[in-house]
């Protein structure tokens, strides 16, 4: 059995971050990295974007050179935890390695969700979660090919733009009768839409895929609600599931919904285990039951917290949630966390391509959405991290000055709240 010190269990962004913000933090033990990969952790986002059209493939290191020899990490690539033992505090591998832990950092991510009718490792069949997944798909990309998309999501619709610019034939197919209507208002959904259909891609909503039949010259058709289509590639772009199995095995608190659950600390239902990334469900403000947010941001934000933890150090500040997306030429961006029962306002108008909407409560800012208006909304993130409402009239006219009606509602509230406390 090799010497005590952290063990982190996964080498993806969280992985990679937690591990530097250790060092940062001072932390001079020994940091050992699993993973199952052969690649250094990397950026995920590039996967369904520059890495499958980008003339040159971009570099997609988490950690600069020099970062990553400061960190000092041990990485032990293509290796597979497959058991946790919480009393004696080791890690064992799928070749019989044991390492002992003074800390665990979990932070496996997730696999992509898949469909039984569309099994992986058919020819033509993509999962894009991996930098090896979407260097196969580029090639595929090759030769203007058909392609039908499962899965009408941020990934999905990311892949599909990044097909159509690569010269693709593009299918869209997306079970729900709108995109995205759990995350976006109908306003929003419709324009992602028409973005979609504009640059070339025929977008069948309400439209579910029940089989894959091969045809000749590697071809298949695809046997779907709409009737049946053919193509050369199938992408399946339907979800991410969090990879929580080695977790559950030993025993820790799992989330209802899935997710190793964590606190505002990242620790897990053991003291000696932490956790962050897309494997955890975490309990956060105004949210009833504890839920995972699949995002670049909050992989970051929650390994530097478990690396702050795990030294005693003091916790840094949890951010609003942010995510963004790029969606062809446009860029989007997202700001707190939709419901169902927001009311949205509307700056600017989706045919010139540069819009902003405020989801509210009771005038309470709680979800934000830019469409090429990124700084915009950033101007507006006091808001939202207040907590407190505003007046949403004037947000609405193109006339104000947003900068400054955000600086003079966050006065506004400051002064409320001033009062309030007298």
């Amino acid at each position: 059995m090799t010497s005590s010190g952290i063990v982190i269990v996964g080498a993806g962004q969280a992985a990679a971050v937690a591990a530097h913000a250790l060092r940062e933090h001072g932390y001079g033990g020994r940091i050992t990295m699993l993973g199952r990969e052969r690649h250094r952790p990397y950026e995920r986002p590039p996967l369904s974007k520059a890495v499958l059209v980008a003339a040159d493939e971009p570099r997609l290191d988490v950690l600069t050179h020099e970062s990553w020899a400061h960190s000092k990490i041990d990485l032990l690539s293509g290796s597979d935890a497959v058991a946790l033992d919480l009393v004696r505090r080791h890690v064992r591998l799928a070749d019989g390695q044991v390492l002992a832990y003074e800390t665990c950092l979990l932070a496996t991510g997730g696999e992509a969700v898949t469909l039984a009718s569309v099994p992986p490792g058919r020819p033509g069949v993509h999962y894009i979660r991996t930098l090896d997944d979407a260097r196969r798909l580029r090639a595929a990309l090759e030769g203007s090919p058909r392609v039908a998309i499962l899965g009408g999501g941020f990934l999905g619709l990311e892949i599909a733009h990044s097909a159509l610019s690569a010269g693709a034939s593009v299918t869209v197919l997306e079970r729900a009768a709108s995109l995205l209507d759990r995350f976006v208002p109908r306003e929003t959904s419709a324009w992602l839409a028409s973005q979609m259909r504009a640059a070339g891609a025929r977008l069948l909503l309400g439209a579910s895929c029940s089989g894959v039949h091969s045809l000749p010259r590697g071809r298949s058709r695809l046997s779907t609600s709409s009737g049946d289509l053919e193509v050369d590639e199938v992408v399946v772009a339907i979800g991410l599931s969090p990879n929580d199995a080695l977790a559950r095995d030993a025993g820790l608190q799992i989330a209802p919904g899935g997710g190793i659950l964590v606190d505002a600390s990242c620790r897990t239902s053991n003291e000696h285990v932490f956790a962050c990334g897309d494997c955890t469900s975490q309990r956060r403000p105004g949210q009833a039951a504890p839920t995972r947010l699949e995002s670049w941001q909050n992989a970051n934000e929650q390994a530097r917290t478990a690396a702050a933890a795990m030294q005693g150090a003091p916790l840094p500040v949890p951010p609003v949630p942010w995510f963004w997306t790029d969606q062809g030429r446009h860029n989007v961006q997202m700001l707190g966390l939709p419901a169902s029962d927001l009311e949205y306002v509307r700056r600017g108008d989706p045919a010139n391509d540069k819009v902003l909407w405020i989801g509210h409560r009771a005038c309470v800012p709680l979800h934000g959405i830019a469409i090429n208006a990124g700084a915009d909304l950033r101007a507006l993130r006091p808001l939202f991290e207040r907590g407190r409402p505003v007046r949403l009239e004037d947000f609405q006219l193109d006339a104000t000055n947003l900068r400054a009606w955000a600086k003079h509602m966050q006065a506004d509230v400051a002064t409320t709240a001033s009062i309030t406390s007298l």
